[in-house]
């Protein structure tokens, strides 16, 4: 039997909350499959739809699916279709996403592992359910009087997404050209001026991934984990204007920031994933731990391989996906 709200940690709710799409939007079946070159590489809403239908062009919409015009040969063209609609409805402000435009691109691929299809701005993947690819660091201290502690950031209150949250110490999405290791490095420099020194430090800790859905649109995230150890005495400070301030907290204090809305949702599961593997989230202190561990980590690289393109449901409905969902 699923669990009741009232049954429900704090932990599971929130686990609950940056899964939303998840666990309770995915089985809808309102959703279309966006397809690029036979592969469905994300997933297209009712309000985002109702726009594609107005370029028959360049999307091609079917019962079952919403595909780029396969006309669109390779990886330039198709890019530069996408874009050239997509600065459009930004002139046009028909999406709040868009809002949000950052000059900086996103591979789209079908799996992390193949090659990519097309570049989108990074605003512009939520519209059609794109999976993300980021890295989250850790930054961490024992400290010899309060124990182990975690730095986080609060963000600039001038940041398109999320302004003024508290957030892990340092995070970034994957841009086109860069690897995962090297954006880790690129910014922990920029975010918190880590130094090549106390770079040499950072142990990789596998990743998170999750569904998330906001009125900007739907989010599967695969975020890269690292954690890095740090001396006592030292202050991480900003470079790039995207943070406002550090703080270091001892890791119960963090863990009620987290809980609090003061959070950025979506970086809640680098600093669970953190506070299980060191020991201060046990499944003596929290009896949904199995439950939580599966919600950090949703099998995004098979969700959309597991599609297979079929006729509408008899109900009216369409399946999206065979894949189980969470309760």
């Amino acid at each position: 039997m699923a669990a009741t709200e009232e049954s429900m940690s704090r932990l599971l709710r929130l686990a609950r909350k940056f899964n939303c799409f998840y666990v309770s939007g995915l089985h809808k079946g309102d959703c279309l499959p966006f397809v690029v070159e036979g592969h469905q590489v994300g997933l297209v809403r009712p309000d985002v739809l109702r726009q594609l239908l107005c370029f028959p062009d360049i999307f091609l919409v079917q019962p079952d699916a919403v595909e780029l015009n396969p006309a669109f040969r390779d990886y330039s063209e198709r890019t530069a279709r996408l874009e050239g609609f997509l600065r459009q409805c930004r002139a046009l402000h028909v999406f709040v996403a868009l809002q949000g435009w950052r000059d900086e691109c996103y591979e789209v691929k079908p799996m992390f592992s193949k090659e990519s299809l097309l570049k989108m701005d990074r605003s512009a993947t939520c519209l059609f359910g794109v999976c993300n690819y980021g890295v989250g660091i850790n930054g961490y201290v024992q400290h010899p009087d309060q124990g182990l502690c975690i730095w986080l950031q609060r963000r600039s209150p001038t940041k398109q997404t999320w302004p003024g949250k508290l957030d892990n110490m340092v995070g970034g999405g994957l841009s086109v050209g860069y690897g995962v290791v090297e954006t880790a490095h690129k910014e922990a420099a920029e975010e918190a001026s880590l130094t090549a020194e106390l770079l040499r430090g950072l142990r990789p800790a596998g990743c998170v991934s999750f569904f998330f859905e906001s009125e900007r649109g739907l989010f599967p995230n695969t975020e890269f984990v690292f954690d890095l150890e740090l001396p006592t005495e030292f202050v991480p400070y900003n470079t790039d204007g995207e943070v406002e301030s550090f703080v270091l907290l001892p890791v119960a204090e963090a863990l009620e920031k987290v809980f609090s809305s003061e959070f950025k949702t979506t970086s809640c599961p680098v600093v669970i994933d953190f506070l299980i593997r060191h020991g201060v989230i046990t499944a003596d202190n929290e009896p949904n731990l199995p439950s939580i561990l599966e919600l950090l980590h949703v099998p995004l690289q098979t969700l959309y391989q597991s599609h297979a393109r079929r006729p509408p449901a008899e109900n009216g409905q369409r399946l999206i996906s065979s894949f189980p969902l969470a309760k």
